[in-house]
């Protein structure tokens, strides 16, 4: 069914968004405390680069002290050398520090999303979750890094320009900060449209990112239908909406930037038209006005400057409630405080008590008051019809979603009462279709102690890997066991997949094994030897196959047949034909020639 789109509210971002940044901030409060030292300093020798421009002037054609003249020059040279050493020291410190924070969010909103259980991505399309990581992140990092040094300097040129033209001339003062208020009106305004728009700029992204995710995902599929004029169809729709609302932002942008400029140029000018009459009138040196009209360039600049600032702050605060929504989606499916481990050894006795379930609270459930258990060392084999509930079962086992009604025990105790690592470490699964991770084949049968140990040897993945009758093949290949896969394992057919994932069980030596029918994509050759590994494998261990194929039937001590989420039949192979079923029509209709066929119908 299709993904629905990563929601996000539309009210106005508050500053507590922002403000949740700063437990990820604090390791790094002595490096940004010496940059605001730092910038501190650079300020305060960009405000007195005024005054001694004054006193050059003054010099030069007041006093016509050509001494003080070069004098003064110098001190200028000098001024500007540290001033430019200060604010390289300061970017360093910020940029560094910055890219350490958003590393930190990146990573904690990774480990974040990625323990959301397996139904929060039913609903979510991947492609925005990872827009989310980079995108929206970004947006963040550019607000740490520059914005945030940006704004602490222009508020020290706003409030040192304002108290420096006070003591110049407190009436040219008023004049200058006249256009303040227009242009702090404009900042508000358009600030929130903005905001809004790049919101919906983000959005639009996140959503095409979606749609080329997926299509790369399935590219197989794309390619097979002919489909991708479809697909570029579909992503250039996306892309369209992306330009549309990014267009509108720089619409907005644009405007807010006309209104800025002319604004803090007319002020200058209307300053420097009143200025220079208080010059002629003797009323005002010329070295004064000219510090003076640089302090209104300071403040013009500096009101202007954060005018915009507020703009990207809306932005950041927006992606900032975006990435703060996701980290806020709590996990539904989590280990209760008070789990506590399962002694060892761990036998495998899995029990199912009058278990219900569904997966919508306001649709009908899909198992049915299911009682079932499987005995340590067990083979139970599930059959039914497409939609049965077969796989459901499959699932409810190492909670990737809680049950409804009922409970589901694991050697005698709630499943929901087992810290959810080890009850997953005790589980070993081997799906219908696996897909293996980008890397090396050792690296993906070494992924089955991923959660329990870091290291693995090549001997314990060279033993899984003959268990699972994979080393022949493995070692024909050009690079061994150091071979890359490709992204999810396209490199490699697909019974060399299904023997990669069985050697991963193997490798993780489980209680209990979920079978999806783990010899489906073999050839006849390849399924003879994977047969053999399959007998090894079950022994001692209980065993749940959601069974397609009658050979995998009657490999089992017993057969459960579901039909529209309850239990209708149970037995050995033979009963259950002997009693002539729903499990010996599915059997019979099958059957011919003397070999065994795939059941119609029996789709996980």
């Amino acid at each position: 069914m299709p993904k629905k789109e990563l929601k996000t509210s539309r009210r106005l971002p508050s500053p507590e968004s922002l403000s949740k940044l700063l437990p990820l901030v604090k390791p790094y409060l002595g490096k940004i405390c010496l940059a605001a030292v730092l910038l501190l300093l650079s300020s305060a020798a960009g405000l007195a680069f005024p005054q001694i421009v004054r006193h050059l002037l003054d010099a030069a054609f007041v006093s016509g002290d050509s001494s003080l003249l070069n004098r003064i020059a110098l001190g200028l040279l000098a001024l500007f050398g540290v001033q430019a050493i200060l604010n390289a020291i300061q970017v360093y410190l910020l940029t560094s520090t910055s890219e350490k924070v958003v590393a930190n969010l990146r990573t904690h909103l990774f480990a974040h999303v990625i323990k959301l259980s397996p139904g929060f991505f039913t609903e979510q399309r991947t492609g925005e979750l990872t827009s989310r990581l980079s995108s929206d992140t970004s947006i963040l990092q550019t607000v740490l890094s520059s914005n945030l040094s940006e704004f602490t300097r222009q508020s020290l040129f706003l409030i040192g320009g304002i108290v420096l033209l006070t003591l110049t001339h407190p009436t040219l003062t008023l004049t200058t900060l006249a256009v303040v208020p227009i242009m702090v009106g404009s900042a508000i305004i358009f600030g929130r449209a903005l905001r809004r728009a790049s919101t919906g700029v983000q959005d639009r992204l996140a959503e095409a990112t979606g749609t080329a995710d997926e299509a790369f995902a399935q590219i197989r599929i794309v390619q097979g239908f002919a489909a991708e004029p479809e697909e570029t169809r579909k992503y250039s729709s996306h892309i369209a909406e992306v330009i549309s609302a990014a267009i509108k932002r720089a619409r907005i942008r644009g405007t807010f930037f006309g209104v800025l400029t002319f604004c803090g140029f007319g002020s200058i000018v209307v300053v420097l038209w009143q200025g220079g009459r208080l010059v002629l009138a003797g009323q005002l040196s010329a070295g004064a006005l000219v510090s003076f009209l640089l302090y209104a360039m300071y403040v013009g600049g500096a009101v202007a400057s954060l005018a915009s600032l507020f703009g990207a702050y809306q932005e950041a605060s927006g992606a900032a409630k975006r990435i703060f929504d996701l980290l806020g989606t709590p996990a539904e499916i989590t280990s209760d405080p008070d789990a506590t481990e399962l002694p060892k050894p761990i036998l495998g006795e899995v029990a199912l008590n009058n278990v219900t379930f569904g997966y919508q609270a306001d649709q009908d459930p899909v198992l049915h008051d299911i009682s079932l258990t499987m005995h340590s060392g067990e083979v139970i084999a599930l059959v039914g019809r497409s939609g049965a509930g077969k796989s459901t079962i499959a699932s409810l086992i190492p909670r990737f979603w809680d049950v409804t009604h009922g409970s589901i025990t694991l050697d005698g105790r709630n499943i929901k009462e087992i810290p959810l690592a080890q009850l997953r470490t005790v589980i070993g699964s081997v799906p219908q279709e696996p897909s293996l991770f980008s890397g090396t084949i050792a690296d993906n049968i070494a992924y089955a102690a991923a959660g329990v140990r870091d290291n693995v040897s090549r001997e314990e993945v060279i033993v899984a890997a003959k268990a699972a009758h994979a080393h022949e093949f493995i070692e024909r290949l050009p690079n061994g066991y150091d071979t890359p896969v490709g992204e999810r394992g396209v490199k490699l057919s697909g019974g060399q997949r299904q023997r990669i994932a069985i050697a991963r069980v193997f490798l993780k030596n489980p209680a209990v094994v979920i079978l999806d029918e783990a010899t489906s994509s073999l050839d006849a050759e390849s399924e003879q030897h994977v047969e053999v590994a399959m007998e090894n494998l079950l022994k001692g261990r209980t065993t749940l196959i959601i069974a397609h194929r009658l050979s995998t039937v009657r490999r089992a001590d017993r057969v459960i047949v579901l039909d529209r989420g309850r239990i209708i039949e149970q037995g050995s192979h033979l009963q259950l034909m002997d009693a002539g079923g729903l499990y010996s029509k599915l059997y019979r209709s099958q059957f011919r020639d003397g070999e065994f066929a795939t059941l119609a119908g029996l789709e996980a």
